[in-house]
């Protein structure tokens, strides 16, 4: 099968946004008489923080300086929760971010920018406000959408905790009604808000929970009538294990690559990490790996996909279902500048998760989703390093799709190289307390490297020859260097 994915994708980076947390704009299509919790005070599972679109509008300069060219929004449609995530109508965007009228203008003002914007696609459930399953709750069996769901029994209890459900939702969860995707009317139903939103300009859809729609040919058929309308749409799964059934080029882009992100916290951060941060949802950023031991999950990682599949996964540090890296390592700021850079310079389009650039922490949901903090505390040299990387990153096409492969790694010392056509770029990690000299191979590239250069790190480079480079690096260091040819 040939494998077409998004070239914008392979070439960007990405930075996520939890909408009601980034940006407050007070437009006058918002609703001015609403109780918001206040901005900075801790987040709640059920408060609103009032954050909207306009808000988004207001500082797409302030992501364009970054280097970001794309957005990818948590859930924007109507709701009755913070997140979103329980949808009452997938037609409108929720009014309290500004209805349809703020995507309109965002996706116009972002485009301007060149910056593409992705939504968030929930598609496995809806929610108990969801017309179609409000209408069961008023009419039970006489509603004509009784198998849209899956109902089990009546009577039907939405919100009678002491009472049987009587129909699934996602985990358990009654406020969360699972549609029946075989249904035929549903599946229809779920292809026309995907294309319909394509065709209003949104650039991809990020899908939450999909490898729990099991339903044979769903996927494909969501692939080929989004791409149908927009080749380049980029669709991307949030599957947090090993995702080849949805990446061998027939459903899936990529998904939000959790794999990467737990390797390269573990050995970014050694035993640094808080295991107390780690355990909901489940997933193993520790125990620590040693050079090798990365070396072994990254080189399983890119073995898994197609090399296409590869340069469009979703690379991430943090996301809003987990703690902010910053808590985890208990404000260890090298952990954080290893971590990003490895992540920079990965295959792949890294995804920065808002925040995370200028220092904002948070434990476990809903923590995690602290509003944007104030200018005045703003993490200035750890935005610096963000900015750094995402430049070059930009500037190094190698950096973006060149071949990766791995040169040194031993004890606490990992060295890497990305290669396209001429261009060579050397990145070398050291996660070491005290200073390291590396001795890097270099005799898988070609023609021979002459000369080594920094652009990012200070490394000491103390000798080059045809085969070894010889490159000192300061403890907790890394470097980006920058080959040359006899």
């Amino acid at each position: 099968m040939q494998i077409n994915t998004p070239d914008w994708v392979k070439n960007a980076v990405f930075y996520q946004i939890f909408p009601d947390r980034f940006a407050c704009h007070p437009h006058p299509s918002i609703p001015s008489q609403v109780n918001w919790e206040a901005w900075h005070a801790p987040p709640t599972f059920q408060g609103y923080k009032g954050g909207n679109l306009w808000g988004i509008i207001d500082r797409l300069d302030y992501l364009a300086d970054l280097g970001i060219t794309a957005l990818y929004l948590t859930p924007i449609f109507q709701s009755a929760c913070n997140h979103r995530y329980h949808t009452h109508d997938y037609y409108q965007v929720d009014p309290i971010l500004g209805g349809n009228e703020a995507l309109t203008d965002l996706l116009t003002a972002a485009h301007k920018r060149h910056i593409k914007v992705v939504l968030d696609g929930v598609f496995n459930h809806a929610s108990r406000g969801f017309f179609f399953f409000n209408d069961i709750l008023e009419n039970g069996p006489h509603s004509p959408w009784v198998d849209w769901f899956r109902i089990e029994g009546w009577p039907v209890a939405a919100y009678q905790g002491s009472k049987p459900a009587n129909y699934v939702g996602w985990s358990g969860n009654r406020a969360l009604p699972q549609f029946n995707h075989d249904h035929p009317d549903v599946r229809e139903y779920i292809m026309q808000i995907a294309e319909y939103w394509i065709k209003q300009g949104v650039d991809g859809w990020r899908l939450d929970v999909p490898n729990e729609i099991e339903v044979p040919g769903f996927w494909q058929e969501f692939r080929d009538r989004v791409k149908g309308i927009n080749s380049e749409a980029y669709i991307v799964g949030e599957i947090w294990d090993n995702a080849q059934p949805w990446l061998q080029g027939d459903q899936f882009d990529g998904v939000m690559n959790y794999q990467f992100r737990q390797a390269t916290i573990a050995f970014t951060a050694g035993d640094r990490v808080d295991v107390a941060y780690t355990t909901q949802p489940a997933y193993a950023p520790y125990p620590a790996l040693d050079a090798s031991d990365y070396q072994q999950r990254i080189q399983d990682l890119l073995t898994w996909y197609p090399w296409d599949i590869q340069l469009t996964q979703l690379n991430l540090l943090s996301s809003h279902d987990t703690a902010r890296l910053l808590s985890m390592v208990h404000l260890d700021y090298s952990t954080i500048e290893l971590a990003t850079l490895l992540l920079l310079t990965f295959p792949g389009a890294p995804c920065i998760y808002y925040g995370d650039e200028v220092g904002l922490p948070g434990g476990i949901d809903p923590d995690c989703r602290r509003s944007f903090p104030e200018e005045a505390d703003w993490h200035l040299p750890l935005q610096t390093i963000h900015k750094q990387l995402i430049q070059i990153r930009h500037q190094h096409a190698a950096l973006r799709t060149g071949q990766y492969q791995v040169l040194l790694a031993t004890d606490e010392a990992y060295v890497f190289s990305r290669s396209l056509a001429e261009e060579v770029m050397i990145v070398a990690i050291n996660t070491s307390t005290k200073s390291s000299s590396l001795t890097i191979d270099l005799s898988p590239l070609s023609p021979s490297i002459a000369k080594l250069d920094s652009i990012y790190g200070t490394p000491n480079v103390l000798a080059i020859n045809t085969n070894t480079a010889t490159v000192e690096l300061s403890a907790r260091q890394g470097s980006i260097m920058i080959a040359s040819f006899e």
